[in-house]
């Protein structure tokens, strides 16, 4: 074990959480903020924990994967969450808080913690940064920084105005409209394909056209699209038919159960190892969430589609944690530097959260000389961790959802009890599995790893 403090830099919501669990943990932290020296466009005050968006933690519900992400989190002594609800505001099922008071809370509870040092500096190189180091920086990392895990990562370093494509519970597509095929029957079968003819086609584009869309705030302005993930509505502004001439091309398909073609097909492309959860392929979108709902119902196939993630666009920055970083989140150039937070490709405050609180546990167990300890992959932990480090082609950033969770087996039926139940068992295995990880001295049971 190191004598030397830890360096954690950034003292947003996985920042402030992973210093936490590692002072908590009997190590010596050193927390970098560079509030208030150097303000980024988003924040207001020097305070740690600051919420920039919205105030809400999400649903608190045991139903839920949220929930379940939650009751996980506290188990294992989530500083954020204790904090948050010290601070909740009426929210309904959702843990709303009182911004100012939240941030406060979490400034003083690290201010006052004799294991930490908290320093108000701009940190512009990861080699003036000592090892072992915890990077979570988050979306608005100081430009100097960025330039230099850019390098470190080979340029290979994503920072741009992205667009999140609609993710659909499996379960949930109409499979009597909705066919599987690939292009020119090369594949097998991969994706789902909705079939709208001329006049849904058009009748789709104008609703489209005509949707409340969430405008981007004043210091988003200037940051480009991917190329890659242009959102439909920039796309349609080339025109009308621009769509059905690049990601809803019916080109290369037919119905095998009627041997016809369409005007135009939406693809749903796999977005999980196990097949319950299928994204929407070239819909990134900036549509208002309800809009959404009710427009991406009018596409055959999807009518009562459920949806485990809607689209959505913001300036972002993120590194391709499956090629560049180790299933325990370190550089795999350099295994004292560990990355946290939103930087690794999770999407929402409690998600950053928890893989703060993870990682400080990975450097622990590697300070020691442990073998690491990974949370069991039935936990909601798990799968969240799964989910940004498993090789996958297209990754893109994700919160916690059932489609990330496990498959449970013999559930094929699509109405709605069954899922509920299969959705039941998922959590039932998810808290066996996380109390069994937590207390080294049982066994986990093998069908829960």
């Amino acid at each position: 074990m190191t004598k030397s403090p830890i360096t954690v830099v950034g003292g947003g919501l996985a920042g402030s959480e992973c210093a936490y669990q590692l002072a908590q943990l009997g190590h010596s932290v050193v927390l970098y903020e560079m509030r208030p020296n150097q303000m980024t466009p988003a924040h207001k005050t020097a305070d740690l924990a600051e919420l920039v968006c919205s105030n809400s933690f999400g649903s608190t519900t045991d139903y839920s994967a949220p929930g379940q992400l939650k009751w996980e989190a506290e188990q294992l002594g989530s500083l954020i969450l204790q904090m948050a609800k010290i601070a909740a505001v009426p929210a309904g099922m959702a843990l709303g808080v009182d911004r100012e008071l939240f941030a406060r809370s979490i400034t003083e509870a690290l201010s006052r913690h004799p294991r930490i040092e908290i320093r108000h500096d701009v940190v512009t190189s990861l080699e003036q940064i000592p090892r072992p180091a915890v990077i979570c920086t988050g979306p608005l990392t100081d430009s100097v920084l960025a330039q230099s895990l850019r390098d470190h990562f080979d340029g290979e370093f994503l920072y741009f105005f992205d667009a999140i494509a609609p993710i659909v519970d499996a379960d949930t597509v109409n499979s009597y409209i909705a066919y599987k095929a690939d292009r020119f029957g090369k594949g097998n079968r991969d994706y789902y394909n909705c079939p709208l003819d001329r006049e849904q086609y058009y009748a789709l584009m104008g609703e489209i056209a005509a949707a409340r869309k969430i405008e981007a705030k004043e210091f988003e302005k200037n940051t480009p699209y991917f190329s890659g993930c242009m959102p439909i509505e920039a796309i349609l502004e080339s025109g009308v038919e621009t769509l059905r001439f690049g990601p809803m091309s019916p080109k290369g398909l037919q119905d095998p159960r009627t041997g016809k073609g369409a005007y135009a097909v939406v693809q749903l492309r796999q977005d999980n190892k196990q097949g319950t959860a299928f994204n929407m392929v070239g819909f990134q979108t900036k549509m208002a969430y309800g809009e959404q709902t009710r427009i991406f119902r009018m596409i055959p196939g999807l009518e009562r589609a459920e949806f485990l993630k809607l689209g959505s666009i913001h300036r972002n920055l993120y590194i391709q944690t499956p090629k560049k970083l180790s299933d325990v989140l370190a550089s795999k150039k350099d295994p004292l530097l560990f990355f946290a937070g939103q930087i690794t490709g999770v999407e929402g405050y409690f998600e950053s959260t928890c893989i703060g609180l993870l990682v400080a546990h990975f450097l622990d167990d590697q300070l020691h000389g442990r073998s690491i300890c990974k949370p069991p992959r039935a936990s909601a932990l798990g799968s969240l961790l799964n989910a940004i480090t498993e090789d996958n082609e297209y990754f893109q950033p994700t919160n916690i959802n059932f489609g990330l969770m496990p498959k449970v087996e013999g559930f094929t039926a699509k109405k709605h009890a069954a899922r509920e139940l299969k959705r039941a068992m998922q959590l039932q295995n998810a808290k066996a599995a996380l109390l069994a990880w937590n207390a080294p001295e049982q066994p986990i049971p093998l069908s829960l790893i």
